[in-house]
């Protein structure tokens, strides 16, 4: 099997580089399927552009990236006293974002933690009252910044700005504000309106895949089979609905290959492709992610474990066993045989 990512490595650590340098205290995120990398390659890479801290997901991610990774790691999922995987190293720097949490987690002094601002996300940390709380429960651990996690549409400069004046007024003893989802244009304006603060930006989507035409997704080709109109293929037993060519392609659902997130559909537009999507899967009919002959094909019924079949029409070049296809994968929930970095 081969389902790839080929990756262009002077262009990707060009713009890897390149944003490093432009964004001051950045904390590269390195986090559940490292982007389609790989967690490991990806904190010897911020390791290699000279981060001293990159923040992971949870606590199972944490032993791999203390291997990796010379520097701090900080842990995104809240310190929980249920929490079971929990490393206590003094390289790690935990989250906290309830009062009970900070009390348990007092009984370790000198443990490392990040205080987080509850934001208009609604998912973790404390509400702006709670704050003189959080603070009064600290005792003796040490505290590395104050974070919040911001939502990733629209524009949340103000909400940052509030956060800051928040932290500001709290008696946290940090000057330190790491900040999730703000655009540079939004880091220079909070910086100026906070110099007294030191900004660290907490990166992961467009750090590793800002530069999208550095990376091509290849799935190579298994088996080539010509198929009439009305011939039953697959597991299902489907039939072909025009006379064309069964494509066995490297790529399936073990590698993320037609698994999907919902959508969020805003708008009426968006409202209307989803319908028109589901009418399609309704009537047995669904897109992969494979473009053959410069355009992408349908599949033949759902993808397998670790291939796909694809239907190629009448008319169309027909790719030889062993030729390889471009896949336009969601790299997040994808897993590659291979990371080649050509």
């Amino acid at each position: 099997m081969a389902f790839d990512l080929h990756v262009d490595t002077v262009r990707w650590r060009s713009h890897l580089t390149t944003l490093a340098e432009a964004t001051a205290g950045l904390v590269p995120v390195v986090k559940g399927n490292g982007y389609g990398f790989g967690r490991d390659r990806l904190a010897a890479e911020a390791s290699a552009f000279g981060a001293d801290t990159i923040a992971v997901g949870t606590y199972a991610e944490v032993p791999g990236a203390l291997e990796a990774f010379d520097g701090d790691v900080m842990v995104l999922t809240p310190w929980r006293p249920f929490t079971t995987d929990v490393v206590l190293d003094p390289r790690v720097v935990h989250t906290v974002g309830r009062v009970a949490d900070v009390a348990a987690l007092a009984d370790h002094p000198g443990t490392r933690v990040v205080v987080e601002g509850e934001t208009s996300m609604s998912r973790h940390g404390f509400d702006r009252h709670e704050l003189a709380a959080a603070v009064a429960a600290l005792g003796d651990l040490q505290v590395d910044g104050f974070a919040v996690h911001l939502p990733l549409t629209g524009g949340h400069l103000g909400e940052a700005d509030r956060w800051a004046a928040a932290l500001d007024a709290s008696r946290l003893e940090t000057t330190t504000f790491f900040v999730s989802h703000l655009t540079p244009v939004e880091l220079t304006e909070l910086r100026e309106r906070r110099p007294h603060l030191t900004v660290r930006p907490r990166i992961g989507t467009s750090l590793w895949l800002g530069d999208l035409a550095a990376l091509e997704v290849r799935g190579t080709v298994l088996d080539v089979h010509a198929v009439a109109r009305g011939e039953q293929v697959g597991y299902r037993q489907g039939a072909v609905h025009r006379d064309g060519h069964l494509l066995v392609i490297a790529g399936g659902t073990s590698h993320g290959v037609g698994l999907e997130a919902p959508k969020a559909a805003a708008g009426a537009v968006a409202r209307g492709k989803s319908l028109a999507r589901g009418g399609l899967e309704a009537a047995g009919r669904s897109r992969s992610p494979f473009t053959v002959d410069g355009r992408q094909r349908w599949f033949v019924e759902p993808p397998h474990m670790q291939a796909s079949m694809v239907f190629l029409p009448a008319g169309a070049r027909v790719p030889a066993v062993g030729d390889t296809v471009r896949a336009a994968v969601r790299y997040t929930t994808s897993t590659f045989d291979a990371v080649i970095l050509d």
